[in-house]
Parts: C-alpha cells; structure tokens; sequence
C-alpha cells in the first residue's frame, strides 16, 4: 500500500509537472509582440508587489521608443555587455551558459547565468526573477517561442523598453532622461557604455554613481566599441529591413 501511494503521488507530482511547463509552450501570445507594447511586465509587477509588502508608494517610470528612436551606441554597448553573439545565436548562448554552470557547480549554488538579450526578454515580460530550475525551463520555452515569432531588431526593441536600469526605471528613454537628462537617441558612446554596465544589477549600481566595479565594465564595453567601430554591419543591416 505504502508502495503504490508513493507511485500515485510521484505521477501526480509529474503530471502537474508537465502541465504547469506544458502551458507554456502554447502560452502567453508572443506573436502580439510583433506590434503590441505591454504596458505592464511580469517584472513590473513583481518590483509593485515588493514595494507594497515593505509599505512603498513607488511607481513604474517608463517611455516606449522605437528603435530607431535609440542611438546606436545604446544597442552596441548593451549587446557587447549582455549577449555578444545576439545577431547569429538562436536565443541560446550555449558556451556562456556552460560556463556559468561550471561556475555554479564550483560555487555550490545554482544560478545559470550566461542568459542572451532573448532569454532576459523572456523573463522580463512572462516571469520573476527567481533563479529556480523551474523557472528557468520555462524561461528557455518563451525564449525559443521569441526567437521563431519575432526579428532579432524587434527582440532587441522590446529588451531596451523594459530592461530594468534602476529603482521603478524601465527602459532606455526612461534611463536616459533620468540619469544624463536627454533622449535616448542623444546619449553618447560613454554614457551608453555605462548604461550598459549596470544592467547585470540596476539596483546595486548606478550609471552616474562612482563604483569602481562600473568604471571596470563600462571601460571594458567602450574598448571593444572603438575597436569594432562606430556600428557594426550586423546592425546595418538589421536596420536595412525597416522601422517599426
């Protein structure tokens, strides 16, 4: 008896299993991304939860621009500085991802980092940013259903409106005027730089603050800049194929 009700609870525990990843594999709707803007993200609402169980009246700041609408500095400093290999990979930058993981099993933890721009899209939009297992299978599904219904410009167009760059601050337009007072299509190459250096963690780091540790990575961003120019042909010609 005790044998089979192990059995019943072992396949009711997979099939909820299965169930709870398969909905993601149908849902939510990521072909509407190909024009729709979400006014608010799982991300979003995540950040809004916190603030009202520690007693905060916050809001989210955020402006929607289109790509074009950026300046190219923007998108080359953060691909450098988060996913390098955007334009050729499928959503998956498998040497990154084995190397976080060889890092997690020396450090005895699990995080998995290495995520490309698509991968943090996914989680931005549809999850929280638990770092469990779970959460990430299901983040692996969106992104691979990202990567077969939208272009790598409008992925990238979205991941710069609702990229987290500080406390409430989503977005780039919203960043720019909040730290440099300007547009995002006015920032330069430095300031760009460092935008993009905080972005592994907008609530710890600051873009305009006096961190050594973003001194480091925004000079680390702005080298390969200069030496791969001003943009790159990938860009170009991305940018050949229209403007939403």
């Amino acid at each position: 008896m005790i044998k089979k009700f192990i059995l019943i609870m072992l396949l009711l525990t997979m099939s909820a299993f299965c169930l709870n990843v398969g909905y993601y594999f149908f849902n939510p709707d990521v072909a509407r991304l190909k024009k729709w803007h979400p006014a608010r993200t799982s991300f979003m609402e995540y950040r809004l939860r916190q603030w009202a169980e520690q007693g905060k009246k916050k809001k989210i700041i955020q402006s929607w621009v289109k790509l074009s609408q950026v300046s190219p500095y923007v998108i080359k400093a953060v691909l450098i500085g988060e996913d390098d290999k955007f334009w050729s990979h499928g959503g998956f930058d498998y040497e990154a991802l084995q190397k976080a993981l060889v890092a997690d099993l020396k450090k005895g933890r699990f995080r998995a980092g290495g995520s490309t721009v698509s991968q943090q899209l996914a989680k931005n939009l549809y999850l929280t940013p638990a770092k469990n297992p779970l959460r990430k299978i299901k983040e692996a599904i969106i992104t691979w259903r990202i990567e077969r219904e939208l272009s790598k410009k409008r992925i990238i167009e979205l991941y710069l409106n609702v990229a987290e760059w500080g406390d409430g601050l989503f977005g780039i337009e919203a960043a720019a005027r909040h730290y440099y007072g300007k547009s995002a299509l006015e920032l330069t190459a430095t300031e760009a730089a460092r935008l993009a250096a905080v972005l592994p963690n907008p609530l710890k780091y600051q873009p305009t603050g006096t961190s050594q540790y973003v001194k480091n990575r925004e000079a680390a961003i702005f080298r390969v800049m200069l030496k791969r120019g001003i943009v790159i042909p990938a860009y170009e010609a991305v940018m050949e194929e229209g403007v939403f």
